[in-house]
């Protein structure tokens, strides 16, 4: 999930700065609705994504990098008119909900898959800079969204 979650954050920062009128635009808009609608079918009933993305509850653990990744690019989505509020804010929503679920009284942000080359266990007390990263970029466009509805 971490890995295919650079790639879809990647994607929604990476056409912040790409024209819509450049012909290439249209590639990555296409790619990233279609990375969006399929990881919208593997979504965890939990709200996370497991490490795996094809295990679906045989990793029954959520994982907060990956999952922060994705409830990010989903709301950057929305707020750019990518993808349909509609469609996508119950996906938004349980995303949101888990990475909140995950976080220590003290602030501490848990069940972040450790530094590997494969999907491994992981627990609450497992934490990494790129899982905060995550969460904090979700948080930031979650807020971005609230705001323009405030207005």
């Amino acid at each position: 999930a971490r890995g295919s979650g650079w790639v879809f954050a990647g994607l929604a920062r990476m056409m912040e700065y790409i024209p819509t009128d450049d012909p290439q635009r249209a590639f990555y808009e296409t790619l990233f609705k279609k990375m969006a609608a399929k990881l919208k079918t593997l979504q965890k009933k939990d709200g996370s994504w497991s490490m795996s993305l094809l295990a679906g509850d045989k990793m029954p653990q959520p994982e907060t990098s990956g999952t922060g990744f994705f409830t990010y690019g989903i709301a950057w989505g929305i707020n750019n008119g990518l993808l349909s509020e509609q469609a996508y804010m119950p996906t938004l929503t349980k995303g949101w909900a888990i990475l909140n679920a995950a976080l220590h009284p003290s602030g501490k942000l848990g069940w972040v898959q450790q530094i590997g080359d494969a999907p491994d266990g992981v627990s609450y007390d497992d934490s990494q800079v790129y899982g905060v990263g995550a969460f904090l970029l979700a948080g930031s466009e979650i807020y971005d969204m609230q705001k323009a509805k405030a207005k």
